[in-house]
């Protein structure tokens, strides 16, 4: 951590907890407790459209391989603030935590909605039952461990808020180990997400099926948290009517560019090693599927091409979201849209699969209002 930049300390921002916003997303929470209680009663099958052919529905694609991505903002800015030093960018570190901590959190939680026999989750973890050699078993787990480093990483902001400092030095001291493991295990599994498609073979669509699909999905993590730590930081500006560290997201974004030209570089090579690169030009809703993606990654380098655009916050709002669009449609690409595995199966979420993911999404955004109220979480903004 660099020493050499003064910032304000975190405050919580206070303000009303019920409003129209609140009252909206508690509704939409609600509606899919009441779908997920449905469906641990009466089974998966009740609200769901997987089957043996589509035994990954919405529920993994989207809850917990989307989400968990989008969940990278912490993970990008520990990268940049501890192993890069990049100090200047510390107060954006504790709500992209926030956010990162809800996100995977609820994206840990998503995969027992989609076990058939979900009272058997404890298995993962009990050695007798253990299957080491699985790609699954090394995303739970680790998952899993993340969850608990980042819940650790953000003790301080609750012991700053109930005064608990002789707890929050005794931390202090053993934090640069937590934060070590809060980088080293979303390499791993974001990694390993990947992996889960190369051992799907020749069931996945060329266009997406290759053995670098682990870096694949480990650059995009990180892109994808640049992005969603500057598109948070938009919506919070907007949403709590405070000023925009434009300086700091200015810098961010060109960090992102540069990542993203690498990427396209990386992608586009590999298909073009693979001989796949025809595949795109069939008349095929993959091949329409793969131009929508690559369109979306190559959108912020045409909104960010000038430096002045940098300095734009609707252009760095848009390239954020269209580099989280990207992520999101390679996700679904590779597990959905490009999945085949065989004649007459078919998946199309149906609206209460749909309805929970929403409900996810809102919990998410609901924590997020609340904790930041509540919690010494934004920067304290400077008195004039």
């Amino acid at each position: 951590m660099s020493g050499s930049h003064s910032h304000p300390a975190p405050a919580p921002l206070g303000g009303p907890l019920v409003t129209p916003v609140t009252i909206t997303l508690a509704i939409l929470v609600a509606i899919a407790f009441v779908i997920l209680g449905i469906r641990f009663i009466f089974g998966i099958g009740s609200v769901t459209n997987i089957s043996d052919g589509y035994p990954f529905g919405i529920w993994i694609a989207y809850d917990v391989v989307i989400g968990s991505a989008f969940a990278c903002g912490g993970y990008a800015m520990a990268l940049l603030v501890y192993i890069f030093n990049k100090g200047e960018y510390h107060p954006m570190v504790r709500p992209a935590l926030l956010a990162s901590l809800f996100g995977y959190t609820l994206a840990g939680a998503s995969v027992i909605f989609d076990l058939g026999r979900y009272w058997n989750f404890w298995h993962i973890y009990w050695p007798g039952y253990a299957q080491v050699n699985s790609v699954m078993f090394e995303v739970a787990v680790c998952i899993t461990a993340y969850i608990i480093v980042m819940w650790i990483e953000f003790a301080p902001a609750f012991l700053e808020k109930f005064g608990l400092k002789d707890i929050k030095k005794k931390l202090n001291k053993v934090l640069f180990f937590i934060i070590a493991l809060g980088v080293l295990l979303p390499s791993m599994h974001q990694s390993s997400i990947g992996s889960l498609l190369v051992v799907f073979g020749y069931q996945i669509h060329p266009l997406w099926q290759t053995l670098i699909l682990p870096l694949l999905y480990l650059m995009t993590a990180v892109l994808i948290g640049f992005a969603i730590v500057i598109f948070e930081a938009c919506l919070s500006s907007s949403g709590f009517r405070r000023p925009l560290e434009l300086h700091l997201l200015t810098g961010l974004s060109r960090l992102m560019i540069g990542l993203l030209v690498v990427y396209l570089v990386v992608r586009l090579g590999d298909l073009m090693v693979r001989g796949a690169l025809g595949f795109m030009f069939e008349p095929s809703i993959e091949g329409l599927m793969f131009w929508v993606e690559m369109g979306l990654f190559a959108a912020p380098l045409v909104l960010l091409a000038d430096p002045a655009s940098r300095l734009n916050p609707a252009r760095l709002f848009i390239a954020a979201f269209c580099l989280m669009l990207a992520g999101f449609v390679l996700r679904i690409n590779s597990f959905l849209v490009g999945y085949e595995t065989g004649a007459g199966w078919h998946y199309f979420p149906s609206v209460p699969e749909i309805m929970v993911s929403v409900g996810m999404i809102a919990l998410e955004i609901l924590g997020y209002i609340v904790l930041v109220r509540y919690l010494p979480i934004l920067p304290k903004e400077e008195s004039i």
